[in-house]
């Protein structure tokens, strides 16, 4: 009796060991290809056009550096604190480690308080997906749903299967970009890039490194989760919906008390019902990114982003490093996943005094050191404070706070700037800035085909060319929308930022995070813009624009335009638009989706499907705009639109800069 005593005890004690153990080391894991499961390893290339440095956006080539290296003000002009950034193939791994596996820290928002494995969504049946899928690797992971729910008006089933769009790579133990940590006595799911900006080959099981995640099912992902009220701003759940679902005994205990002691919170239940409503909408491969209380997403971009700057479907991303592309980098991670940290700012954006902001994003939090219920004794502000490791802004992601906030400026839309202690400020978006640069699609042949090449003269006899110019085939402008023609919600996302907007002003690169009460300040410089870009991108006096996309890589891009609408499967007459292909769990086939981009009939066919979908005009996904068309009533033949079509399928860099030597 007693040794069977001693043995529970010591199994007991190893437990409580093990348990500690874990919660003090917080393992974890996220998936980080090695080059023979990688079909375009950045790596395994030259990069002579991206190695040398990047001093605030200017880039400076190896053999320029070397150069100005010989002299004393030469090297004072490539230090790190006047803000040259050295690139080379270790700062490149390095961004590409983190473009895997880095989550800022986001997965206690995205587990902890958006609760995206507490709903019907379970860690153990993604696990189980997983395990079975690694053998041959798969493009869309497809988990059985643990238990019944009702959400956003559509039921849902327990063991019913669901399409994620996750990528599993071939011998994988989880999902690209979404690492799990064992922290606070649980498992926590962050996201880091790669979950939208890689994607897995379905015929290999190799990852396209850099190519979005088409079928990326964000929408319901978050939906699914017991908390999207997390993510109202990002839907059309404004101010006025808020306040309609508080009821009148709290609003007159919160006229009567004051905000200071009392704040009256929206019904949790019905709010998540009206945020829930519009994430179901979401196409696949869309992620709304823009806290304009506008229920619009755009499509997930691709990181193939060497000259494709500014950054951005309207190019707000346009100063600092790499061209703009550290601040699209830094929007990604301060803003999309973690939207605590526009407490200081909800007033002027939202409409939303900032207690009632944080209240509403707390009050149904998985996990009850978060969760927030309203009362006399403590504000939400309080509550944030006592489990928040920031001290200077509000929010659980690894954030600094720049000298501009809470303002914010075309360097930080946000307000906050992404970064981890023990690094200088914009190390580490830097370096994946440089990953991102060093990418290239994968390319079977080095330079054009006979019919390729033909296509490219079409491209420039159709005057594609004319917006589609340089080695990257864009202009780096953007294009009023009354030009473009496009769905015009999109291009209004930033219409309101100008409330807060402020002069660029930041630290030098060789400032240590945390920044000292000290530290030097430095403006960005912002002399290469021009001002009427500028007003197009904050739809200033005019309604807005979109940026000329680079159309390197298109054959891993599909569907097209702004909003993703511009979609056809291999079966060009059942298979049109979104419903007809990503609703019924079709890829976009490449060739037949450029068709209806230049082909007016196909492109008629395609927006009358879409329209047809009141889920798709919820999401003001319709795939209309940009008509430019190469087609017979524009006098080019069959064969002429499908040499043209072959040429975009192919576009690189590498092929680009050949055929002009050529």
């Amino acid at each position: 009796m007693r040794r069977r005593f001693f043995i529970g005890l010591t199994i007991a004690a190893v437990f409580v060991v093990v348990y500690m153990g874990l919660n003090y080391f917080e393992p974890g894991y996220a998936v980080n290809p090695s080059g023979e499961l990688s079909l375009n390893h950045p790596i395994e290339h030259e990069m002579n056009d991206v190695y040398g440095y990047d001093v605030w956006g200017v880039s400076v080539s190896t053999d320029e550096a070397n150069k100005l290296l010989s002299s004393n003000e030469g090297r004072n002009m490539l230090s790190l604190h006047n803000g040259a950034v050295r690139v080379d193939e270790e700062f490149v791994q390095e961004g590409r480690d983190l473009f895997y596996e880095e989550t800022f820290n986001n997965e206690e928002f995205i587990t902890d308080v958006l609760g995206i494995l507490d709903g019907p969504l379970s860690v153990i049946n993604i696990g189980k997906a997983v395990l079975k899928a690694r053998g041959e690797g798969t493009d869309n992971l497809i988990v059985e749903l643990a238990e019944d729910a009702v959400i956003g008006g559509q039921t849902f089933k327990k063991g019913q299967m669901i399409e994620t769009g996750l990528d599993v790579p071939k011998g994988a133990f989880g999902p690209l970009g979404m690492p799990i940590k064992f922290s606070e006595g649980r498992l926590k799911a962050g996201i880091s890039c790669a979950a939208c900006h890689a994607t897995v080959d379905r015929d290999t099981g190799k990852v396209i490194e850099g190519a979005p995640n088409a079928d990326f099912n964000a929408g319901l992902l978050m939906a699914l989760a017991t908390n999207s009220t997390a993510y109202f701003t990002n839907t059309d759940v404004d101010a006025e919906k808020i306040k309609s679902f508080i009821n009148h005994q709290d609003w007159m205990k919160e006229k009567e008390l004051g905000q200071e002691n009392y704040v009256a919170l929206p019904d949790a239940e019905k709010l998540e019902d009206e945020v829930d409503k519009a994430l179901l909408t979401w196409p696949r491969g869309n992620f709304d990114s823009t806290m304009d209380l506008e229920n619009n997403p755009s499509q997930i971009p691709d990181s193939f982003t060497l000259g494709d700057h500014p950054y951005g479907w309207n190019g707000f991303a346009s100063i600092g490093p790499f061209k703009g592309l550290t601040a699209l980098n830094n929007n990604v991670h301060a803003q999309n996943s973690d939207l605590l940290a526009q407490a200081d700012q909800s007033d002027e954006l939202f409409d939303v005094e900032k207690e009632r902001y944080i209240g509403v994003l707390l009050q149904n939090a998985p996990n009850s050191n978060y969760r927030y219920h309203n009362s006399l004794e403590e504000k939400p502000s309080d509550l944030l404070a006592r489990v928040d490791h920031n001290r200077t802004v509000y929010g659980f992601n690894d954030m600094i706070r720049p000298p501009t906030y809470p303002n914010i400026s075309l360097f930080t839309p946000n307000g906050t700037v992404i970064g981890s202690e023990g690094h200088t400020v914009l190390e580490e978006l830097n370096a994946i800035s440089a990953y991102q640069n060093a990418l290239k699609p994968p390319s079977d042949l080095p330079t054009y085909t006979v019919t390729e090449a033909s296509g490219r003269e079409v491209f420039d006899r159709a005057g594609c060319i004319s917006c589609h110019a340089g080695t990257a085939r864009t202009n780096n402008r953007i294009i009023p929308n009354n030009v473009v023609g496009a769905e015009p919600s999109r291009a209004k996302a930033f219409k309101d930022s100008v409330k807060l907007l402020k002069e660029p002003w930041f630290y030098p690169l060789d400032t240590p995070i945390p920044i000292p009460e000290d530290a030097e300040r430095v403006k960005i410089p912002t002399n290469h813009l021009d001002m009427d870009q500028v007003k197009l991108t904050l739809a200033q006096g005019n309604e807005g624009g979109y940026k000329v996309k680079s159309l390197v890589g298109l054959k891993f891009s599909p569907p097209y335009l702004h909003d993703g609408g511009v979609a056809v499967g291999k079966d060009k007459v059942s298979q049109l638009g979104i419903p007809g292909t990503l609703e019924k769990g079709v890829m976009p086939d490449a060739y037949n989706s450029l068709l209806a981009l230049v082909d007016r009939e196909l492109r008629e066919k395609v927006v009358e499907v879409n329209k047809a979908s009141k889920r798709l005009q919820d999401a003001h996904s319709t795939g209309e705009g940009h008509k430019h068309w190469v087609d017979a009533q524009n006098g080019f033949s069959v064969e002429e639109q499908d040499a043209l079509i072959q040429y975009l399928l192919s576009i690189d860099l590498e092929k680009e800069k050949q055929a002009e030597k050529e």
